[in-house]
């Protein structure tokens, strides 16, 4: 019961990452470098703030192997955003994450029955029927380095089953990553672009979808298998696209709909004992 409530607050702290960035950068509030310096530095300062409030000791601090998983997903995300439609970057990103999480599960071992091969092909059914509309030739490059962002982001996911202390692993990954990524982003950034409402949207984002959220993640992960952790992820998609039709007025669709039902119907399958 735990895992299902920490995996599901998980989710919805990735939706909320989705949409935050969406109205962010879709609306030119901020270019992507500084978005993308602002959350990690926020999350950082964020979960420090935390663990210097909680009672008790420190497990663990975060591995650079980890934070550099984080980074590369971040550094890598960024570069694409503004080169892959969203459909494509949704399909490109989510089948890497899958590709790269499932498949470091058979190589260890894991042997998933028939019943979680259905699952997954529903669930990857749904996403393609969500996205294949918006779904456009991508430029190689940001085709690549969406890729790259999904293996980098099912690496960090991978890490964190062995994490004994969620939040110091998380406080210790952010604060590595933010340094790696300042290095790796700041010659790219704009401050002319800058403005004050994409500074809060990034601040937002850092300290509570993206550092509660990832904190929560790592919570959760311990208690999944590496085949249920990639494919529960699935659901985030379907989240944002639902969250929109409440927060930005957009229309339920039939393909909404259908989408969403798979995607549920293919996840259930998968993680109910």
């Amino acid at each position: 019961m735990r895992t299902a409530l920490l995996t599901s607050l998980a989710m919805i702290a990735f939706a909320s990452n989705n949409l935050l960035t969406r109205g962010a950068l879709g609306a030119d509030l901020i270019d992507a470098p500084s978005f993308a310096l602002i959350r990690l530095a926020s999350g950082a300062v964020t979960l420090a703030a935390l663990q210097r409030l909680r009672a008790g000791p420190v497990v663990g601090g975060g591995t650079w192997a980890a934070s550099l998983a984080l980074a590369g997903y971040a550094i890598a995300f960024t570069a694409a955003y503004t080169l892959v439609g969203a459909g494509t970057g949704a399909l490109l990103l989510f089948g890497a994450v899958q590709a790269t999480m499932i498949g470091t599960g058979l190589v260890q071992g894991e042997r998933p029955g028939a019943r979680n091969w259905v699952g997954l092909t529903l669930a990857v059914g749904g996403l393609v029927l969500l996205t294949l509309p918006g779904v456009t030739a991508p430029v190689p490059a940001g085709a690549v380095l969406m890729v790259a962002a999904g293996i980098c982001w099912g690496a960090y996911s991978l890490a964190g089953r062995g994490s004994g202390d969620p939040l110091a692993a998380t406080a210790g990954n952010f604060w590595r990553a933010s340094i790696l990524t300042l290095l790796a982003l700041v010659w790219f950034v704009r401050p002319d672009s800058v403005t004050s409402a994409g500074v809060l949207l990034a601040v937002v984002c850092g300290a509570l979808a993206s550092g509660v959220g990832y904190t929560i993640w790592y919570g959760a992960l311990p208690g999944l298998s590496r085949w249920r952790a990639s494919l529960v992820q699935l659901t985030v998609p379907v989240l944002t696209a639902l969250a929109a039709t409440v927060l930005l007025d957009e229309v339920i669709t039939l393909r909404l709909a259908g989408a969403t039902s798979l995607v549920v119907a293919g996840v259930w399958l998968s993680v109910r004992r």
